[in-house]
């Protein structure tokens, strides 16, 4: 226990390239937290994001009314927005930008499964070096194991709720207002892949905002193993 707690203080004090070395010559063995324990309490900070934030995206105005991750319309649309709102039509642009973030809050809710088989595949080698990583380097784990599996998920999902609210209709009429405005050049864009990367730029938005809590404040450690696991960092 002593020589790992060392270690993460040397972490804090040394460059990449030596503190590797330091790390990799870990025991596999530690006295009063093994191995699998510390695995499994990033396991669990990962879970406890999952459910607390991401399900929280799923809910009506998950993503809508959460300035962290409400979706705004790309670039080459925020000037039918600006227009739609000077020529009195806001009304039309605020349910424009409403049924995006109703699309991205369908699709979340697919995400949970694939997150979860994720974060059984963290083995104590991936721990050791989230744990003495970044504020959201499990965060930056869970991004490069699941994104593409995601999006291949979202997409369909955010299609088909783009159709179901009636989107490509609302889009229609917002766009045909826009382009019948004089000294507008007509635009015809497709959002849902737009929307896709949004909506999983938001959920790996909110896991780094409950990855970084547990790692800065004790009282969001709220199980006996992530008060252990974390605890190392601490001594840093």
């Amino acid at each position: 226990m002593k020589r790992l707690v060392l270690c993460i203080l040397v972490l804090q004090l040394v460059g990449c390239a030596e503190l590797q070395q330091v790390v990799d010559q870990l025991p596999q063995g530690t006295t009063g937290i093994g191995n699998d324990q510390i695995a499994q309490g990033l396991r669990e900070a990962l879970n406890m994001g999952i459910e607390k934030q991401v399900n929280q995206l799923t809910s009506e105005n998950g993503f809508y009314k959460n300035e962290l991750v409400k979706i705004m319309l790309p670039e080459e649309l925020q000037k039918v927005d600006k227009t739609l709102r000077d020529v009195g039509l806001s009304s039309l642009a605020d349910e424009g930008l409403r049924i995006i973030n109703r699309a991205a809050e369908d699709a979340v809710g697919e995400a949970t499964p694939i997150f979860v088989d994720a974060v059984k595949g963290i083995t104590f080698n991936d721990a050791k070096q989230i744990l003495l990583g970044n504020d959201n380097a499990a965060t930056q784990y869970l991004q490069q194991a699941t994104k593409t599996q995601l999006y291949n998920k979202f997409n369909p999902i955010i299609k088909n709720s783009f159709q179901k609210v009636g989107a490509d209709q609302i889009w229609s009429n917002i766009i045909t207002k826009y382009n019948s405005l004089p000294l507008t050049n007509d635009v015809n864009p497709d959002l849902t892949d737009y929307t896709t990367n949004e909506a999983l730029e938001g959920v790996y938005t909110m896991i780094a905002v409950e990855e970084k809590e547990i790692r800065t404040k004790v009282s969001s450690r709220t199980t006996d193993l992530l008060k252990k696991v974390f605890s190392l960092q601490d001594k840093s």
